[in-house]
């Protein structure tokens, strides 16, 4: 049997922490501090949970965020 898939679950509490990058690599907006964004997988406060493709190295439950949780997320 071939793995395919490794999944990733983490615990932040309240000490997560992104920031938003434009693309020549500068930021954009403030730190986010705080909960896990509810636009992440498994955002509900607490955890992050990812899956990726062990072949292209991607995140296959990622969906796109909207603009509007970008915006409240790092002030963009």
């Amino acid at each position: 049997m071939n793995a395919k898939t490794i999944r990733i679950s983490g615990k932040c509490s309240d000490l997560c922490s992104a920031s938003l990058h434009a693309e020549d690599g500068s930021q954009m907006g403030e730190d986010y501090q705080g909960y896990v964004p509810s636009f992440m997988p498994g955002g509900d406060e607490d955890y992050i949970d990812l899956e990726i493709d062990l072949v292209s190295g991607r995140i296959t439950n990622w969906r796109v965020p909207s603009m509007s949780a970008l915006k409240k997320t790092f002030g963009v």
